[in-house]
């Protein structure tokens, strides 16, 4: 019962679509232009870098949010697995973001609000994914290739670290939270099919942070 708890209160964050919020105020359903995908890359390439970067931070933050809310009312109460229950929490923020009801379940992809997960989960994870990113970025310059490595990286990481006794969880909870990020990983894979197929056949679009690299 715990565990559906944590998936609705971080499903609840996830309701909090920045891009589509920002693109009203704006004039515009950001999911009726460009990709049609209500998440940073789109708000950045249909609304600008300034679009961008608040979408980034809002989905961020709220996954970050429903992690620290799950802390704070079952870290007394359930410490040996809290880690575990942050992670739903990070999971139904990921649904929330990709299936909000009240838009017709029409939401994003769910990467800014990984960051917040992965930011929350652990420093040097989070170090070694966004070098990672902006690596990819620099060098290929194609969002969803990123995106799909970060989160094959998250995971390798989180079972090497988690077999080495790093997350000071019991086995059974251990092997449950690898499930539930293998699941967000096939999630995410999902939701950029599209792109893979397009990433196959060099159709990608790519995307530059400065009218430089662009030309």
């Amino acid at each position: 019962m715990v565990r559906i708890i944590c998936l609705l209160i971080g499903y609840a964050f996830g309701l909090f679509q920045t891009s589509y919020i920002y693109g009203r105020t704006k004039g515009i359903d950001i999911r009726e232009h460009g990709s049609g995908n209500a998440g940073t890359t789109n708000a950045l390439r249909t609304l600008g870098k300034k679009a961008g970067a608040i979408t980034l931070a809002g989905d961020c933050i709220k996954c970050i949010l429903a992690v620290l809310t799950v802390r704070l009312i079952f870290g007394a109460s359930h410490p040996e697995m809290l880690k575990l229950l942050t992670v739903y929490a990070a999971a139904g923020t990921i649904l929330g973001h990709n299936f909000p009801f009240y838009l017709g379940f029409r939401g994003g992809k769910g990467i800014a609000a990984t960051a917040g997960l992965i930011i929350s989960f652990d420093w040097r994870i989070t170090l070694v994914c966004a070098a990672l990113f902006f690596l990819n970025l620099a060098v290929t310059h194609y969002v969803s290739l990123g995106s799909m490595m970060v989160y094959v990286v998250f995971f390798a990481m989180a079972v090497i670290m988690g077999q080495a006794g790093c997350f000071a969880l019991e086995p059974p909870y251990l092997y449950e939270m690898y499930v539930v990020i293998a699941l967000l990983a096939v999630l995410a894979f999902w939701e950029h099919r599209a792109n893979i197929k397009r990433l196959i056949a060099g159709t990608e679009r790519k995307t530059y942070l400065s009218k430089k690299s662009e030309k």
